[in-house]
């Protein structure tokens, strides 16, 4: 493989990515590039929609975050399994990804570090939607198809840049350790050295992203 990865060096969803390159034991090139920065076309000659992360492997171009989890890592073995794996993804896009991270770790964690100031109604809409979101996703991981903390897959992947984003808030932290078996999951895959190794580091002293 002569991998590389179109990211931001910011983005969950580019976590996810650079964290599955890691538990495959793969490398690769980096190019950083900002996808809310209205003059970055350059993105768009790699991903038609102007969003990260895109792989590229020689001239084969992937983009969305399941497809490139699925290219780099093995399939979840059976069909319950695949189907909860799947069934994950889709929470994390549709129902995860906007309360967690755009509600509640933009306005509490990443805009504050940034010098920006917290929009209380966003971040309080973000912890008034994630108690449902949490609650799905320890339903899954209290029945181990995935989820487990042990096998680690896809899934695994894609959810765990946006749970650790989420923990970053105090209020979130809090509100996750009331999910008992979602919690555990995270506990395991939070020690992991793929999670550790590629988690972004927030912007120092009020710089911009």
């Amino acid at each position: 493989m002569s991998l590389t990865l179109i990211g931001y060096r910011h983005s969950v969803y580019t976590w996810a990515a650079r964290m599955a390159l890691a538990e495959a034991g793969l490398r690769a090139g980096f190019q950083d590039i900002d996808p809310f920065d209205a003059s970055t076309a350059a993105l768009r000659k790699h991903h038609p929609f102007g969003r990260v992360p895109v792989l590229w492997d020689g001239a084969f171009r992937l983009y969305e975050t399941g497809a490139i989890l699925a290219y780099l890592l093995p399939a979840v073995s059976g069909r319950k399994a695949a189907a909860r794996a799947r069934q994950v993804a889709g929470i994390v896009d549709a129902y995860a990804y906007w309360p967690l991270v755009r509600q509640v770790y933009a306005q509490a964690v990443f805009g504050p570090a940034c010098g920006r100031a917290t929009d209380l109604g966003e971040l309080s809409a973000g912890l008034a939607a994630a108690p449902r979101v949490l609650g799905a996703l320890d339903d899954i991981a209290a029945e181990a198809l995935v989820l487990d903390g042990h096998d680690i897959g896809p899934a695994d992947c894609h959810l765990a840049p946006m749970v650790g984003a989420f923990a970053e808030a105090d209020e979130a932290r809090a509100m996750l350790a009331g999910h008992a078996h979602l919690q555990a999951w995270f506990t395991a895959i939070s020690a992991r050295e793929s999670y550790r190794t590629t988690r972004p580091v927030l912007p120092a002293n009020g710089a911009p992203a």
